[in-house]
């Protein structure tokens, strides 16, 4: 099978038994705990524990795309073409970490073990853990079926959110106005903090603003 079937299949057969009780919110990060579930073989089953972590959602452009980290050269040029046709047009950007926390191998019925998570998710009244059944070969994948899914759920909510509070008006430099709140609240921390001053001059890179901002950054570390 073609690794490209290998995926299909991996999605086809993956399923979101449990979801969170909550959408990603609009205006902080999202901590969801996860129970992964697949099977190894006959009344032998996988189970995988973690944490998907939803940074806050960014607004963003296909400019500040261009200049964000991290992707392929064909990604990269179909952000260099969007800047082009279309610079200032906004749209949120998720990101998100997985932080596995552990397995175990359950030898019983895959129902018996997917009801045993089930009583001890009502037991802990965690509004935002999930299950997952998902294929032990492609599991990463059946993690990303999930991710997607929850995305999608909650971007209605919050594109509404973020419409309500004017932050997606985009000024005469191109940029957003939630990306000045957050360049505001990095020059904040920055003061307080200076180990954060790469982040924030990354950030004003990002968006074209290093120039306009340089002299406020270097007064940072003026004494």
């Amino acid at each position: 099978m073609e690794i490209d079937e290998k995926i299909e299949y991996a999605i086809d057969h993956t399923e979101i038994l449990r979801s969170p009780e909550q959408s990603l919110a609009t205006f902080g990060s999202t901590n969801i705990y996860y129970y992964l579930v697949t099977e190894l073989m006959e009344n032998v089953n996988v189970v995988r524990e973690g944490r998907v972590i939803a940074a806050r959602p960014k607004i963003v452009t296909p400019t500040y795309l261009v200049n964000l980290e991290g992707f392929s050269p064909q990604a990269r040029r179909f952000a260099e073409m969007m800047a082009a046709k279309l610079p200032h047009e906004v749209g949120i950007f998720y990101s998100y970490k997985n932080e596995p926390k552990e397995m175990n191998i359950a030898s019983e019925p895959v129902k018996a073990v997917i009801g045993k998570i089930n009583q001890r998710i009502d037991q802990q009244h965690d509004p935002l853990s999930a299950i997952i059944k998902g294929v032990e070969d492609l599991w990463d994948v059946s993690l990303l079926k999930f991710t997607y899914e929850l995305t999608i759920s909650s971007m209605h909510n919050n594109v509404a959110e973020l419409e309500r509070g004017g932050l997606l008006h985009v000024d005469g430099a191109g940029v957003p106005r939630d990306a000045r709140n957050y360049i505001e609240e990095l020059f904040e921390k920055t003061k307080r903090d200076l180990s954060l001053a790469n982040e924030l001059a990354v950030e004003l890179k990002r968006w074209g603003l290093f120039p306009e901002y340089q002299d406020r950054f270097f007064s940072l570390f003026r004494k």
